[in-house]
């Protein structure tokens, strides 16, 4: 992240709790911090930021929740990206494969399934240890430079670094760019997957700014990024992850591979979408509150109609759509969630009973919010029999939609 005076406030949301803090029971009576939810820009780079940083300790080592596994959509998409830096970057049994922010380990499982050694970093300990315990080495800690120097003497020189959306997650980018930088063999690559803020922009998907998301990534301030840590983009390339999402290619500065033209296809891109002007922020604030007076008037119409409304998926993002837009118990009677370390919890602020998808069917409300909206095609096709006993799905965002 910047800092320094060259940074600016541009965008202010509902202060919200960590968003992906699902409480218990016996939780509910008690105080929740909340913290700013902020966007700063810096006018020498045009880097997007948080300006409000929560402990990561709070984040991500008290009884974190969130896994990979839970959506086979994005278990498939880690599989084909195992299967394709395989084959381009030819790693064979010597190769060793690094994940930045490994998670529940399902990336280098498609790794270690094509014969390469995989070793794991993320700082979730309990579901670092499961992930260990499943059979796929993961290192219980916060990536650093120190923690890339003492494990290169370990384990020798990585051929693959990799990270999925955990560079979105990290304050001293700097210091791990360093770590990565070390750890990489000579020839050795770094892939990064990261939401691209362009897409935020242009579809109003403000609900992916939470305190775990401390960067907003495009690609002009990953060349000064590179720039300072010894390192060089070589390939920049868009996906669909994450509603979407940019995967960049890096070697050490110098290496063998050679920058191709995508990196200034896309500079070129996000400078036609001005996004290194801050006004250009304000507006998308103006934006977003459109789109919060659309559903909570149709929400609210349909409440006052003695429609009953549900919400699926208890993702983080839906912690600062909710808070921002002020809907609660009394506009959702529950959320629907896949992921079974969610189901019997409470959302974050808004107090909203997170249940199991049998429980859609037993209640079938008329509505349903796709509050994970980047999986909203496999939940819809998923839950056809919700439609077929006359359910409808309301899309948020970036217009308001009944399906």
């Amino acid at each position: 992240m910047c800092d320094g005076t060259s940074l600016a406030k541009v965008l202010s949301l509902a202060p919200t709790p960590p968003g992906n803090n699902f409480l218990e029971e016996k939780d509910l009576s008690r105080p929740e911090p909340r913290y700013p939810l902020e966007l700063w820009f810096c006018a020498d780079c045009h880097h997007v930021q948080l300006g409000h940083v929560v402990d990561p300790r709070i984040l991500y080592q008290n009884d974190y929740r969130y896994v990979s596994a839970t959506s086979s959509k994005f278990v498939q998409h880690l599989r084909d990206y195992a299967a394709a830096m395989v084959q381009r970057f030819a790693l064979g049994p010597e190769s060793l494969v690094v994940d930045i922010g490994s998670n529940d380990g399902t990336c280098l499982r498609a790794f270690k399934e094509a014969g390469v050694k995989v070793l794991g970093v993320d700082p979730a300990t309990e579901i670092a240890q499961r992930a260990s315990d499943s059979g796929i080495e993961t290192i219980g800690k916060f990536f650093s430079r120190e923690l890339a120097v003492e494990q290169r003497g370990r384990t020798g020189p990585a051929a693959f670094i990799t990270s999925h959306n955990a560079c979105a997650h990290i304050d001293h980018l700097d210091d791990v760019m360093l770590g990565v930088r070390h750890w990489l063999a000579d020839d050795g690559v770094f892939v990064l997957e990261v939401g691209y803020f362009l897409d935020v922009y242009t579809n109003i998907w403000f609900d992916t700014i939470y305190h775990e998301h401390l960067d907003y990534h495009t690609v002009a301030p990953f060349l000064k990024l590179f720039a300072r840590t010894g390192m060089e983009a070589i390939r920049v390339e868009r996906i669909a992850p994450q509603g979407g999402s940019i995967r960049v290619f890096a070697q050490r500065a110098g290496g063998s591979r050679r920058p191709d033209a995508t990196i200034a296809e896309l500079i070129a891109l996000e400078h036609r979408n001005a996004l290194d002007r801050p006004e250009t922020f304000v507006e998308f604030g103006r934006r977003i509150d459109a789109v919060g007076v659309e559903l909570r008037a149709l929400v609210r119409t349909l409440k006052a109609e003695g429609r009953s409304i549900a919400g699926y998926g208890a993702a983080t993002k839906s912690t600062t759509l909710l808070c921002h837009f002020g809907l609660g118990r009394d506009d959702l009677d529950f959320i629907v969630d896949d992921n079974p370390l969610k189901q019997g919890r409470f959302s974050p602020a808004t107090h909203i009973p997170i249940v199991a998808a049998d429980e859609l069917y037993r209640r079938q409300p008329d509505f349903l919010v796709v509050l994970a909206w980047n999986f909203a095609e496999p939940i819809m096709a998923a839950n056809r029999k919700f439609v077929e006993r006359g359910g409808r799905f309301i899309l948020p965002m970036p217009v308001v939609r009944v399906v």
